[in-house]
């Protein structure tokens, strides 16, 4: 099995390693009665059932996995959201810093059938696609201001300007970035409810499918009683 998923047009998710196992759970239940498992049976099972439906959550929190995200900045600011706004998580997160590197840009652009309309009844969130005649001018627009913001940047680069400033020149949102983020099993589901829902947006729900595609695999009795918007 592939340890990296791609996702839209550049971007991919890599699981770096898997920590514990669904074993880590049912231990970590089970050591306050001073028992301990040595595989995984029934009665574990049904216990991990217990332990999500009841809400006991913190046996998830001593399974954890690692990986490596590379996505535009809209997503990793969605994604981002889960470690500053949960006081579970246990979460790690490393990302990569134009402060410091000056890589090429890398950009997503949605292709001319992949614009979506504003929503009817919401103040957020997309509706149905436009049409490609449409996405195909917003595509066209979207590359030359692509074009423009990396030669200023590049400008500013040569002009002897910090890559700090210099970067102010590049369209930031559809800006890739790369980042690392190691979190406990409970912190992965709840990011998987969340963005597997029917709301989510569309970007960062392609990252979700990826991220529980490599991490059900590695914990799947507690995937499965933890994560309920999954097809």
């Amino acid at each position: 099995m592939s340890n990296k998923i791609t996702v839209l047009d550049k971007g991919y998710v890599r699981l770096i390693e898997p920590m514990g196992s669904d074993l880590s759970v049912v231990n970590a239940a089970r050591v306050s009665f001073d028992k301990e498992s040595g595989r995984i049976d029934d009665r574990d099972k049904r216990l991990i059932q217990f332990l999500a439906r009841e809400g006991h959550t913190s046996p998830f929190r001593h399974a954890f996995a690692s990986f490596e995200i590379y996505a535009p900045l809209m997503v990793a600011r969605q994604w981002f959201k889960y470690i500053v706004g949960s006081d579970h998580a246990m979460d790690g997160w490393n990302e990569s810093s134009r402060r410091y590197i000056t890589e090429e840009p890398t950009f997503y652009v949605p292709g001319k059938e992949e614009w979506r309309s504003a929503p009817e009844n919401s103040k957020q969130g997309s509706g149905k696609p436009v049409d490609p005649l449409i996405g195909n001018m917003l595509m066209n627009e979207m590359e030359n201001h692509i074009r423009k913001g990396e030669a200023l940047y590049n400008f500013a680069i040569e002009q002897g300007i910090c890559a700090e400033q210099a970067r102010l020149f590049l369209p930031a949102y559809s800006l890739y970035v790369r980042w690392r983020w190691t979190a406990s099993l409970q912190s992965i589901c709840h990011f998987l409810n969340e963005r597997l829902a029917s709301d989510a947006q569309n970007e960062i729900t392609q990252y979700a499918k990826g991220v529980y595609e490599l991490v059900e695999p590695h914990f799947p009795e507690s995937v499965k009683a933890l994560v309920k918007q999954h097809e």
